[in-house]
């Protein structure tokens, strides 16, 4: 993870600033319930930190522009013979978006490969690992509006952004969605992150965002995409089994529509730790997520702050795998 700095993410105000550290400090003990936690600090925020963080949290120094972990982070691999290493992507802002400041970020994945101790397997791709899903055996999850996007990389076409995930993270069944949720498409947003749209708990099975209000935007967006998924296969030639989460009953917020979402969640060893809003619709999908990863633990926590600020709890998480073989999960 990575501890938020000075900078949009924290706000106007010192309220604001401590709403968006308590609420990444929550989702960090959160995850250390069940496994262990390391959190990029900039430097100038090393005493801030430490009145937020438990010491069971191992703190990496590093300057930072933002705290989107799974974006500016590298996505862990290995190779055929189980060694492990971390793409690190090009991140330019999300599409170098006028609001947004990359140039410390843009070197985090090569911070956290070392501390990691793992190669770093470069690439020049411009993604970020909310674009991105995948099942493990070589299907990969995108959308057109992120890794074709003209910020990113207007000279790529699908075939070439294909032959560089196939080369990077294996990929060899890539599954293209037409866009991402109505608010991450607007000013403030990624352009159309796949991680809070939809994901594979387990091969063969994906969990969908599900817009029910006809009202909201994403009810034809979600449709569309539940569409495309429902004719597309998995890496191995099979349909998939869906499995929709629905969306929070709130829909607005003060900015507008809400991009709420459960399928934004992060799985830990045995545990999930999912979004919280406040909402009637969260104990539906806590229950769901519980049929989907059996056997782990659910902790939910409020995330309303987190989308306030642009993601999830999926969005300011990077998870690590160990070997292959291991005892760990």
């Amino acid at each position: 993870m990575a501890f938020p700095p000075d900078g949009y993410t924290l706000g106007d105000s010192a309220e604001d600033a401590d709403e968006a550290r308590t609420t990444w400090s929550a989702v960090a003990h959160a995850v250390l319930e069940f496994e262990p936690v390391t959190m990029v600090v900039d430097p100038h925020d090393l005493v801030t930190a430490r009145r937020y963080l438990s010491t069971d949290i191992e703190v990496v120094e590093a300057p930072l522009d933002d705290a989107w972990m799974r974006d500016i982070g590298p996505t862990f691999v290995f190779d055929e013979s189980g060694n492990a290493g971390a793409v690190d992507w090009v991140f330019n802002g999300w599409g170098q978006q006028d609001w947004a400041a990359w140039g410390k970020d843009s070197r985090i994945g090569a911070t956290v490969a070392s501390a990691a101790g793992v190669q770093l397997v470069a690439s020049p791709l411009v993604n970020e690992g909310g674009g991105i899903h995948v099942d493990g055996l070589g299907t990969v999850l995108l959308t057109e509006t992120v890794q074709l996007d003209p910020g990113r990389n207007p000279t790529l076409s699908k075939a070439d952004v294909e032959t560089e995930l196939a080369r990077t993270i294996g990929a060899t069944n890539a599954i293209w969605l037409p866009r991402g949720l109505t608010r991450d498409s607007e000013r403030y947003g990624t352009r159309g992150h796949v991680d809070i749209v939809a994901t594979i708990p387990s091969p063969g099975v994906l969990l969908v965002h599900s817009q029910r209000n006809e009202s909201h935007p994403d009810f034809a967006v979600t449709r569309a995409i539940l569409a495309v998924l429902a004719d597309s296969r998995d890496s191995r030639g099979e349909a998939w089994r869906i499995i929709e989460l629905p969306a929070p009953d709130v829909l607005r917020d003060d900015e507008g529509w809400v991009d709420y979402s459960y399928v934004n969640h992060l799985v830990v060893n045995g545990g999930v730790i999912a979004c919280g809003f406040g909402d009637p619709g969260d104990e539906v999908a806590q229950r769901l997520l519980g049929d989907a990863y059996p056997g782990r633990t659910v902790r939910s926590v409020d995330a309303r702050p987190l989308f306030a600020r642009g993601g999830g709890i999926h969005c300011i998480t990077q998870h690590q795998p160990v070997s292959p073989g291991s005892a760990s999960e």
